[in-house]
Parts: C-alpha cells; structure tokens; sequence
C-alpha cells in the first residue's frame, strides 16, 4: 500500500510538473530555414508560428511556387525541432516513473 501512495504522489507531482513545463513551451521559440536559410519561419515549442522571414531576392513572380514550397519546408523543420524541445522537456518531467516507452504526454 505504501508503495501506491508513493506513486500516487508522484503522479501528482508530474501532472504539476507537466502543467509548468506546458505553460513554458510557449516561451521556446525555434527556428527552421530552407533554401540555404533564405526562408526563415520561427515557432513556439507549441507550433505557434510567431514570424516568416524570406530573402528579398526570391520574391521575384516567376519563382512563387518556390518560395510556398520553402516556407512550408521551413515550418516543417522548425516543427520538428519544436517537437524536439517539447520532447526533452517533458523527460525531464518524467524522470524515474514507470512510464512505457513510446507513450506520448500528456495523455
């Protein structure tokens, strides 16, 4: 029984945890970049897109097509590293739980 509490408490403490480290995911901002960094998006750890930057030489008509697939190369790597941050970050919440591998959190 004794062991029920303790994990118990501990459960709590992680979902504390879980709410602190959720609250400070939206303050990570990552950045991702295509095109050899001339389209430049940056994200919260959340996936918040918070702004675009594009190199002024690619803004040309001709090339419109390139600069939409560029901006959603770059989303999609400033995605995967937000979900990096957000992955090291809730490990570190998990630390020493009997969690099975590959379970996302929060539930």
């Amino acid at each position: 029984m004794r062991d029920l509490m303790g994990l118990m408490k501990k459960a709590q403490e992680m979902q504390s945890r879980m709410a602190e480290v959720q609250a400070e995911l939206e303050s990570v901002v990552v950045e991702g970049s295509a095109g050899g960094g001339v389209v430049r998006v940056q994200m919260s750890a959340k996936g918040d897109l918070k702004s675009v930057e594009i190199d002024p030489d690619v803004l040309k008509p001709e090339d419109r097509e390139i600069v939409q697939d560029l901006l959603v190369a770059a989303h999609a790597d400033a995605r995967r590293k937000a979900e990096a941050a957000a992955a090291e970050k809730m490990q570190a919440v998990t630390a020493g739980l009997p969690i099975p591998p590959g379970m996302k959190l929060p539930f």
